[in-house]
């Protein structure tokens, strides 16, 4: 119950925070007069973007297919019931209504980007239709951070018959099925090798989603499903296939190491340097290669296949790399240059996943992205406004009704004001990596934590601690109410 208390600790800000979101500001209407930028995207990059720039130095509009951010990193503590869906979703009107200037926000997904008129066309994606489903809307800049979709490497079957984990709606699938595999499993007169095969669970991919999701898998059975269904107690199996020689590649050699043997103690099997060649209904096709560097096809039965790999631009990206000579060539997404611009354009910026960058696509560089691009448009802002004073200034000094002393006055504030202007100089986008965390399963997690001087690596018991410190700073009361009743009443094994 320790980390109980850890979670808690925090509580008055918690309570401060409550009350803010409870009592939003007094919304400032948009001024024509302003420049506007149009974000696309609900996710770490464009809400990053969003709560840190000054609204009210733009009229801002935020498109997005849902109407929530979603905390993706406890994403696969949802599809067994340890922390509920809405838990991690933190609603965008809650963010909106707490900017000066009001926020215009279209739940809708962008479908066109023109880059030569500077309109995007959007598409209603609220379920619920109205004579007018579509509409253009015009930007001065516009910010793409849609994300990406599940990448399958045209690998047949894959879209057919396994279950992705990138949004809420993938977690209850995946929640489903896990039960469908049980009862199906416990079904009078279903063979043994039927058994076996609905319940063999299978994960592809062993980065931190892949990782994570078998880890929760294991400690449902564990905890919940051994208990309440025993007679599925030395059938139900967890594996996990990865293409690359260990799991966890982004961490150091040795919390590698620990994964794969606390994965090893849990009996969650893990094929490394293994390859899917093909997915059908019941099993899919598994090329190994061996130490000695022979290759092994292989037919592994399964009930559930969730696949945690790769990423793939999505289609109005696509459209947009047609439309720019300077992307021609780029397949994992857009091209951009150190400040963001997607090249090619000169006000159109991206960020996360949609990009094709020197970066990893995680939570941490799109939310570091997201801040840069906000101080940038920071400073745009008030260099328009140095700009705009100057030249009023310059202005006054044509007119004859100023007097000599007054003019030598307005002379110093323009040279005050245009080396106000030098010092608003726009950096690089520069990545600060602050560490990576992952659970492993069984009340273990693993850190890799940086700092100025180096990093600091942590495993076990203390790592799981700060994870679950870390991870519930977002909608903490929720979270830490999910942990509470779990750790009390186990998860709950209805479909």
């Amino acid at each position: 119950m320790v980390f109980i208390i850890v979670n808690f600790l925090g509580m008055p800000k918690v309570f401060l925070d409550a009350y803010k979101f409870r009592h939003p500001l007094f919304l400032i209407e948009p001024d024509s007069n302003k420049k506007t930028i149009v974000i696309l995207g609900s996710g770490w990059g464009s809400i990053s973007l969003l709560k840190n720039i000054k609204s009210n130095d733009y009229n801002i509009a935020i498109v997005s297919p849902r109407n929530y951010f979603l905390y993706t990193p406890l994403l696969p503590s949802c599809t067994t019931g340890t922390v509920e869906f809405r838990s991690i979703m933190e609603p965008i009107i809650y963010m909106i209504r707490h900017k000066k200037t009001n926020v215009r926000f279209y739940e809708a997904s962008c479908t066109s980007i023109n880059p030569d008129n500077k309109t995007i066309i959007i598409r209603d994606s609220s379920g619920v239709y109205g004579d007018v489903n579509e509409t253009t809307l015009s930007y001065d800049y516009l910010v793409i951070g849609v994300g990406a979709e599940n990448q399958t490497f045209g690998i047949s079957g894959v879209n057919q018959y396994a279950n992705f984990l990138k949004e809420t709606s993938d977690a209850r699938k995946i929640r489903i099925k896990i039960m469908e595999c049980i009862k199906a499993a416990l079904f009078e007169g279903q063979t043994d090798d039927e058994k076996q095969r609905l319940l063999n669970m299978i994960v592809v991919g062993g980065g931190p989603t892949g990782v994570e999701f078998a880890a929760e898998l294991h400690d449902f059975f564990e905890a919940d499903l051994k208990k309440w269904f025993p007679e599925i107690s030395n059938i139900f199996k967890v594996k996990l296939i990865e293409m690359l020689p260990s799991v966890l590649p982004m961490f150091p050699k040795t919390l590698i190491n620990y994964t794969e043997a606390a994965f090893k103690g849990q009996n969650i099997e893990i094929l490394t340097r293994s390859i899917v060649k093909g997915v059908t209904d019941k099993y899919i096709i598994v090329e190994t290669v061996a130490p000695d560097n022979k290759k092994m096809i292989q037919r592994i039965p399964y009930g559930l296949l969730v696949w945690a790999t790769g990423n793939s631009p999505r289609n109005v990206i696509k459209d947009l790399v047609s439309k720019i000579p300077e992307q021609n060539g780029s397949f994992r997404g857009l091209l951009v240059n150190d400040y963001l611009v997607v090249k090619g354009t000169e006000n159109i910026w991206a960020l996360g996943d949609c990009t094709a960058t020197k970066y990893a696509p995680t939570a941490q560089v799109a939310s570091q992205q997201g801040e840069y691009l906000a101080k940038l448009f920071d400073t745009l802002a008030e260099f328009r406004k140095v700009k705009k004073e100057i030249r009023y200034l310059e202005k006054l000094l044509e007119t004859d009704s100023i007097n000599f002393e007054n003019k030598e006055m307005i002379k110093k504030d323009v040279n005050i004001k245009i080396k106000k202007m030098e010092r608003l100089s726009i950096l690089p986008f520069e990545f600060l990596y602050r560490g990576s965390l992952a659970y492993i399963g069984n009340d273990k997690a693993i850190a890799d934590l940086s700092f100025s001087k180096g990093s600091f690596s942590m495993f076990g018991t203390v790592a799981f601690l700060f994870w679950r410190s870390v991870y519930a700073i977002r909608n903490r009361v929720l979270v830490c109410l999910d942990w509470i009743k779990v750790s009390i009443f186990g998860r709950d094994v209805k479909r």
